[in-house]
């Protein structure tokens, strides 16, 4: 049948419908690979009660926007999804993306401009996490949609080091070099690109078992092929997705490395370790942390979702006491080593600590850094408590941050400015930073 999109929808799928019958108005259709405004030739994939999923066989009639893809493996990898759009067309789509999923969800209008920080389109990324499979040989991402390995030879949104790692893989891979311990490789790279730090996940550890293991051999042929790996650390799954970090015995530490690297902004040095959270954009830190905590000062701020620091560290700097909240044990110890005296570091969760905040407390700024799930609303209720007049949400969800703003403009607070950071060239992930006040 012949389809035309309506629009691109969050999560990289156009929208069509089914033509009206006697039942009411067309089944919405989902479709990926297709622009806004084409004409396509597609055959249903999937029916719904209340949808459709097709795939489109033939473009009939292309968008002036649609270009050649980057990448080769695009159509098939599941890690990028907009390379058939030129990159201005994808931040105008990332835009009306933002802007109508305040309508829809949180019912708000955005009247003031959406401010764009575009990046460098290719090579942006400094973090890329591979599966691995020895037997034969296949390092790579999931395919589109699907769970299978994708053999993958080289990543154009990677960094030049993480893609010369990807190379020396594939290398060792083919010469049999590689270990059957291994099921996952995360490879980081610091901000100028010449030192990579390494995550394992593997399915076992045989120095646990009292076996011998190759893995020491592997690591040790690896860090020989590629110098600028300053270590390697060991994590292994325990259910739902986890990971736990793996110890490494004294007598094969030097074998494996520093389990940590510096990474070095324009404005300052951060210490981030194995199994720490830190962007992955190499080209927009400084950007994020201007945006989120730039002309800012006063008594008291407070960093919730704090991470390693990234924004801590630069509010110490213009406010007498910080207070910086996380959970994850890896991420609050470098924030420790991160951040000066006046920030005090918090592992408890944001929910408990709001609740358990002193009455009286009163603070001049407050940062939030959420997950993909937002703050919820318990939290989203808890923050206009803290009396703050200025509220800095840094999403990386547009469905989520729309449920949260509606609480949060419920309580008083009204969008004074709207920044779309893209940190993920190629892909349909939309980074905002939204300054709130009251």
């Amino acid at each position: 049948m012949i389809l035309t999109i309506d629009k691109l929808i969050y999560g990289g799928n156009g929208l069509a419908r089914l033509p009206a019958d006697e039942k009411g108005p067309g089944k919405a259709v989902f479709l990926p690979l297709v622009l806004e405004g084409e004409q396509v030739e597609a055959g249903i994939t999937e029916q719904k009660a209340g949808f459709a999923r097709a795939r489109a066989k033939k473009i009939v009639e292309a968008s002036p926007h649609r270009v050649a893809p980057g990448c080769a493996y695009f159509g098939e990898c599941g890690g990028c999804h907009y390379q058939h759009a030129d990159y201005q067309h994808q931040l105008q789509i990332k835009s009306a993306i933002l802007r109508e999923t305040m309508r829809r969800v949180a019912k708000i209008e955005l009247d003031q401009e959406i401010r764009v920080h575009a990046s460098p389109p290719w090579n942006y990324r400094n973090r890329t996490r591979l599966r691995l499979r020895t037997r034969p040989f296949v390092l790579g991402y999931n395919r589109l949609r699907w769970s299978e390995l994708l053999a993958v030879e080289q990543c154009p949104i990677s960094s030049p080091l993480i893609n010369r790692a990807i190379a020396a893989l594939w290398e060792m891979g083919r010469a049999g070099k590689t270990s059957a311990d291994v099921s996952e490789i995360e490879l980081f790279a610091n901000a100028d690109d010449t030192r990579l730090l390494i995550e394992l996940t593997v399915h076992e550890v045989g120095w646990r078992h009292g076996r011998k293991s190759d893995l020491p051999q592997f690591v040790a042929a690896l860090r020989s092929a590629l110098p600028e790996i300053t270590g390697v650390a060991l994590f292994h799954a325990i259910g739902q997705g986890a990971l736990e970090r793996e110890d490494i015995p004294a007598e094969l530490q030097q074998v494996f490395g520093a389990d940590s690297l510096q990474y070095s902004t324009t404005a300052a040095n951060y210490q981030v370790s194995a199994g720490s959270f830190f962007q992955t954009n190499r080209f927009l830190v400084d950007k994020l942390v201007e945006l989120a905590t730039g002309g800012r000062s006063g008594d008291y701020a407070l960093d919730l979702y704090a991470g390693t620091g990234l924004f801590s560290l630069m509010l110490s700097q213009t406010f007498r006491e910080v207070s910086a909240v996380e959970t994850a044990p890896f991420s609050f110890h470098d924030l420790k080593q991160n951040c000066p005296s006046n920030v005090a570091g918090y592992r408890v969760s944001v929910e408990e600590f709001l609740t358990k905040l002193p009455d009286g407390v009163k603070a001049d700024l407050v940062v939030v850094d959420p997950p993909r799930a937002g703050l919820g609303e318990k939290v989203a209720s808890l923050l206009p408590a803290t009396g703050t007049p200025c509220i800095t949400y840094v999403s990386c969800d547009p469905a989520t941050l729309a449920r949260d703003l509606t609480l949060l403009v419920k309580s008083g607070y009204r969008i004074d400015e709207v920044h779309l950071v893209d940190l993920f060239p190629q892909t349909f992930h939309i980074e905002s930073v939204l300054q709130l006040a009251r």
